[in-house]
Parts: structure tokens; C-alpha cells; sequence
């Protein structure tokens, strides 16, 4: 692969994985194969697409716990509950 090419391959890399973090697509992502390592001239932009995932990975992290403290919060409410009985007792049937 030529210099040209892999720098082509390395922005279409970074592009795909800026646009998956803006939308918050949750698609599986593989990593390239036989690309070597990001340009020189390509690095800022990956080291800033990383921190936005970072960004995000906390942000996911938060609302994983607050949605944790609701389940149990509702599982607590559901523990006090008694379980229904029956009022009525259907002798004639």
C-alpha cells in the first residue's frame, strides 16, 4: 500500500469512527488490518476522537449506575409489597 493510499485509508478509519461516536452508533467496530501506524499528520485528530470516546464511555458509565439505583430502588418498593390474597373463596364451584 502506498504512503498516498494508507493515509487515504487512515482518514476513512477516523472518519467512519467520528461519524459512530456523533450518532452514538452502537455498530461493533474491528480494527483495520495492515494499515500500519496513523500518519503523523493524523495523530491530533485520533487523539481526539479518543478523548470524545472517553467523553462518551463516562457519560454511558453515569447512566448505567443512575439506571442501577432505579432497578433497585423499584426492587425495594416490590419487597415491601405483600402478595395479594384472595378475598373472596368460590365454594360453590
Amino acid at each position: 500500500m502506498s504512503p498516498d493510499e494508507q493515509h487515504a485509508a487512515w482518514e476513512a478509519v477516523l472518519t467512519t469512527l467520528e461519524q459512530a461516536t456523533a450518532t452514538d452508533d452502537p455498530a461493533p467496530w474491528r480494527e483495520p488490518a495492515e494499515l500500519g501506524p496513523v500518519p503523523r499528520d493524523l495523530v491530533g485528530r485520533a487523539s481526539r476522537l479518543l478523548a470524545a470516546q472517553r467523553d462518551r464511555i463516562a457519560v454511558l458509565e453515569q447512566e448505567r449506575r443512575g439506571t442501577l439505583e432505579h432497578l433497585g430502588a423499584l426492587r425495594a418498593v416490590d419487597a415491601t409489597r405483600e402478595p395479594q390474597r384472595s378475598v373472596y373463596l368460590d365454594a360453590s364451584a
